[in-house]
Order: structure tokens, then C-alpha cells, then sequence
């Protein structure tokens, strides 16, 4: 099978696409022939050697992806050879043949096609679950999402506009803006131009945020920060711009602000119940067509330290996608 290596840590550039032998699914497990590869921040941060799980090289990026099931392990029930399916990975998704552990396959139907299921669960599921499990968004607040044209940003501003939140979308340019605006952000603010403490007071009334959404860090999530409501909630959810912020901690006491670090992939084992309530919810919504997955770029897997770049390179909106056409 052909797969994407990282032999040394390092940028998208120092992988290489190789032959390695085909595997095999063990008790437990399912092999996936992949046909779609979601592409995402924390694969670049993998590959750099600095991700909070990180495996040792050599290994394969690439965290979630979509196919059909072509061997079933021993002690799997529910699947079978052929089944569409979404799984997520962890790392070993930019190949054309992954495995992974059965409970962390799902079920996708076969009129779905592959790069919409690829890039579905992680995304919206780190968006709904943390705003409405962690964050706790009620309709009518205010929330504002940094990074908001972005892979998770995108699906904060859907699912919040679904909750029947006032979304504050920001982003770094008119068009990336009108992305967001498609997908029902209630205001625009344009980061690199505007004043963003200045729009949000504006915007909330003299108020602030109820709820800040920050998948970005550095000078965005200051920013945020000065614009928050009393009793905000804000969710620390990476650090895409490559600034890891410190927060001053005499401002949370005068606001009584609450932090919340977030990482959606530690709740499958801290609490899989709310991972399960939510990943029914979304597909709910998915089906009753209140959120759409929107994907702007495609790669084909020979090609994906140009996906990972792209994201670096901040000229994608919504998702990026590796794929293996057969």
C-alpha cells in the first residue's frame, strides 16, 4: 500500500510517500480502505513533533478519514466487508490502507459521499460538543469565534447559529468573512482591520461575548479576552496561530471570566456518554440539512504535504481533504 511517512519531525515538506507492506486487522480492529483523509491543524503539529499524543517516529499523519471496511477483526460486532464508514484515527490516515480500533468506527450511509463523512466528525464534533457539554452555549448569547472561516471554526459558527446563538465571526479577510456569512455568522469583523474589542462592545450592547471560541491563540485570543461579558466562558481549543497566550489573571477575577482548555479527544474516554449525545445530535442535524460540511480544497494523497501547507499557509476555508480515488 502506498502511505504518507514522517521518518524526522520536522514541516510537510520532509514526508515521503512509500510502499509498505499491507495490514492486517487484529482482534478488535477493522482494516479501512481509505478514500478520504480529513486534513488538520493537529496533523502539522504532529509532524513538528510537539502534538500532546504524539507517536514516535516513523509514522503515518492524518486523524480521521472515510472508506469501506475490507476485514473485520476478531470480536467485532456491527460491521462488516463493504460497510461506508468514518473512523477516526488518531494518526495513520494519509494511506490507502488504515486500521483502527472498532469503537472508533461509525456508520456513515452510502449516500454521503467520502470527503464530506472525512470531514464530519472531528470538526463538528469539537465544536458541538464542547459549546454545548463544556462551554454550555444558550440561545441568545453572544459567541465569538476566532479563526472563524477555519477547518473548526466554520462548524462553531454553524452549530452556534443552530443553538440559536448571535455568532461573531472573525476572520482575516472579505472573502474568508463571506464564507462565514454563508454559513450564518450575525456579524463580521474583519481581525486585521478593525478594532475587535471596539466592534464587540459595539455589537453586544456595551456587554461583550458570552462565549469565546478560540482555536487561533496570540493576539486573537488577547483580543477575545478584552472582549468578553461578566461570567464569560472562554474555550481555549488550539493554538493555530503559533502564540500560546498567558492570560492575566487579575482580568478573570474582575470578570469573573472562566477558562476552559479543551481537547474534544480526551472526552471519549473522560465522558463517552456526551461524545455519544452529541455525535447523535449532529447527525440529526446533518440529516435534517441545518449543517453542511464545507470543503475548499482537495489533494490527492501523493500530494499531501501540499494539503498540510495549505492549512500552515491559511488558504483553505472550512476543511482540506486528502483523497485516494480508485
Amino acid at each position: 500500500m502506498r502511505a504518507v511517512v514522517c521518518k524526522k519531525f520536522g514541516t510537510p515538506d520532509d514526508l515521503v510517500v512509500e510502499d509498505l507492506p499491507d495490514l492486517t486487522a487484529g482482534a478488535g480492529e477493522v482494516k479501512i480502505a481509505m478514500r478520504a483523509a480529513g486534513v488538520n491543524f493537529a496533523d502539522n503539529v504532529m509532524v513538528q513533533g510537539k502534538y500532546q499524543v504524539q507517536p514516535e517516529v516513523p509514522f503515518t499523519p492524518g486523524s480521521e478519514m472515510a472508506g469501506e471496511i475490507m476485514e473485520v477483526g476478531e470480536g467485532v460486532d456491527g460491521l462488516a466487508v463493504g460497510d461506508h464508514v468514518f473512523a477516526g484515527a488518531g494518526h495513520g490516515a494519509f494511506a490507502e490502507q488504515v486500521v483502527v480500533k472498532a469503537d472508533k468506527v461509525f456508520k456513515v450511509p452510502s449516500s454521503m459521499d467520502y470527503a464530506t463523512a472525512a470531514t464530519f466528525v472531528v470538526a463538528y464534533g469539537t465544536s458541538h460538543h464542547g459549546l454545548t457539554e463544556i462551554a454550555k452555549l444558550q440561545k441568545d448569547e453572544f459567541l465569538l469565534v476566532n479563526g472563524a472561516a477555519g477547518g473548526v471554526g466554520l462548524t462553531a459558527v454553524e452549530c452556534g447559529k443552530v443553538i440559536g446563538a448571535k455568532v461573531i465571526a472573525l476572520a482575516s479577510s472579505p472573502e474568508k468573512l463571506e464564507v462565514c456569512k454563508s454559513k450564518g455568522a450575525d456579524y463580521l469583523i474583519d481581525y486585521t482591520k478593525e478594532d475587535v474589542r471596539a466592534r464587540v462592545k459595539k455589537i453586544t450592547g456595551g456587554k461583550g461575548a458570552n462565549v469565546v471560541y478560540d482555536p487561533v491563540g496570540g493576539k486573537a485570543f488577547d483580543d477575545a479576552l478584552r472582549s468578553t461579558a461578566v461570567q464569560a466562558r472562554v474555550m481555549v481549543i488550539g493554538f493555530a496561530g503559533g502564540g500560546v497566550p498567558q492570560i492575566p489573571a487579575n482580568y478573570l477575577l474582575v470578570k469573573n471570566l472562566t477558562v476552559l482548555g479543551y481537547y474534544w479527544g480526551a472526552y471519549h474516554q473522560l465522558d463517552p456518554k456526551s461524545i455519544a449525545r452529541s455525535n447523535a445530535q449532529l447527525f440529526q442535524w446533518l440529516g435534517e440539512g441545518k449543517i453542511k460540511p464545507h470543503v475548499s480544497m482537495r489533494f490527492p494523497l501523493e500530494e499531501t504535504k501540499d494539503a498540510l501547507n495549505a492549512l500552515l499557509q491559511r488558504k483553505s476555508t472550512g476543511k482540506v481533504v486528502v483523497t485516494n480515488d480508485v
